[in-house]
């Protein structure tokens, strides 16, 4: 077999074709302007996702009735429920192979959706009725979630004893994603490797610092819809 060298010029395009692509600058999906960090998203009911947008086009699209009511604005609360933490027995009941999970409603598809991180992203998983309408009943910050714009974050941890808890947070549903992002990107191995369970502690260190307490009429609403009952808007 004949092995030809590579002279300087091919080296150098190698090295060029190994470095990562420059990220590409973010742009409103709807006008194109260049947008800037912690800029909005809305949610595309049609699609099931989120897209960015700059704050006009936001504004003309939250209009009622604007857009056909396809897109939404998300909601920048961020609250706990100091005291009526999810059973820690759920977890086992959701059969969720990682520590962190998160549930939306899901208006078109007229049920909650159970998604959690993996190195592919966000893996849906299967849910029969009973387990829903449990972690449902048992959290009033599910109960106050909004169709399509607002998650219940879930994390299990064990203390020293050999104890396990379950937080759980009310968040915007781009929060829920930027940790899918931020997992992916970190991942190794089986369980995702220190680097990935230190951004884990970091997360939720600051989501705790920034959640306030669930009060006022979503606090008061804990029963479950029925299987085939239709949600109300804004429930």
């Amino acid at each position: 077999m004949n092995v030809s060298r590579l002279d300087r010029t091919g080296s150098g395009v190698l090295r060029a074709l190994r470095r990562p692509a420059p990220p590409r600058a973010e742009r409103c999906a709807f006008c194109g302007t260049g947008l800037a960090p912690g800029h909005r998203h809305l949610a595309d009911t049609a699609d099931r996702a989120l897209v960015c947008s700059c704050a006009p086009c936001a504004l003309l699209l939250e209009r009622p009735g604007a857009g056909g009511g396809r897109y939404q604005g998300l909601p920048g609360r961020v609250l706990s429920d100091p005291g009526h933490e999810p059973d820690a027995g759920l977890w086992a009941e959701l059969r969720i192979p990682v520590s962190t999970a998160f549930v939306l409603r899901n208006a078109a598809l007229g049920r909650p959706v159970l998604c959690y991180p993996s190195p592919a992203g966000a893996t849906e998983s299967e849910i029969d009725d009973r387990d829903w309408r449990q972690l449902l009943a048992g959290s009033r910050l599910a109960a106050a979630l909004r169709p399509d714009v607002e998650a219940l974050l879930l994390r299990r941890t064990r203390d020293p004893a050999g104890g396990e808890r379950t937080a759980g947070f009310l968040v915007p549903v781009d929060r829920a994603y930027e940790l899918v992002g931020r997992m992916r990107l970190l991942w190794r191995g089986f369980d995702g490797g220190a680097e990935a369970r230190a951004a884990l502690d970091a997360f939720f260190t600051a989501l705790t610092a920034e959640a306030g307490p669930l009060t006022g009429p979503g606090a008061t609403t804990v029963r479950p819809p029925e299987p085939d009952e239709p949600e109300e808007p804004g429930a």
